[in-house]
């Protein structure tokens, strides 16, 4: 439990944002592009993990959950990341597919919320990256319960050197569990940090039946 100070000094935790600026103009019309421009610049100020994202799903039962993901890749209708289908995440995803990302990169105080569906990208795609990533990662991909109970880390080691003795001198399977998504955007929102709370928010959205993207300001 916390004391009643604690909680006084969290309230009284604020910052007064003023980095930059954000104005229509300064969007690009396509919010690929401009998500893309942002992640350059985020490398180029040396944000931790730019690629990192929130993801948030739901469960059949209603129940929300988050964490933390990597974008590997932006497709032309899409937002690519990697996990276990039989992770809560996976789980999630088949029985709702409505999905909301978020970007946030404290040094350049912005953030990019996305909101979308998620979809199961092709076998052959899973493979070809799979095989991509360092073997020790496809060893722990392989070997992981992702999302279930296990009894000890003892346990994921001993999976993970048995496996790693099995497969010494030869390729890792791709693991049937093992796949990725694409998040298929229908909204995107551009945030950047202002003085006095009055922050920069810009939406890209599209009106049904239509192809091409609007921008509106919206309220801080």
């Amino acid at each position: 439990m916390s004391s009643s100070n604690e909680k006084t000094l969290l309230a009284d935790l604020r910052k007064d944002y003023g980095v930059m600026t954000l104005r229509k103009k300064d969007l690009l019309p396509d919010p690929f592009s401009q998500l893309e421009k942002w992640l350059q610049d985020a490398l180029h100020y040396g944000c931790p993990e730019p690629n990192a994202m929130t993801l948030a799903t739901v469960s059949a039962d209603g129940q929300p959950s988050a964490r933390i993901v990597l974008l590997k890749k932006i497709t032309p209708d899409g937002l690519r990341f990697y996990t276990h289908k039989t992770s809560r995440k996976g789980r999630d995803i088949s029985a709702n597919n409505k999905v909301a990302l978020v970007f946030h990169w404290h040094q350049l105080e912005r953030q990019v919320n996305i909101r979308g569906t998620a979809r199961e990208i092709p076998r052959n795609d899973v493979e070809d990256y799979f095989h991509t990533r360092p073997r020790a990662s496809q060893l722990g991909a392989a070997c992981s319960p992702q999302s279930r109970i296990v009894p000890n880390r003892e346990a994921l080691e001993q999976a993970f050197q048995k496996l790693s003795e099995e497969y010494s001198d030869k390729p890792i399977p791709l693991p049937t569990t093992w796949t990725g998504y694409d998040v298929l955007p229908t909204e995107f929102e551009f945030w950047q940090g202002r003085q006095s709370r009055l922050h920069d928010r810009f939406i890209y959205h599209r009106l049904p039946g239509q192809t091409t993207w609007l921008i509106d300001r919206l309220g801080p």
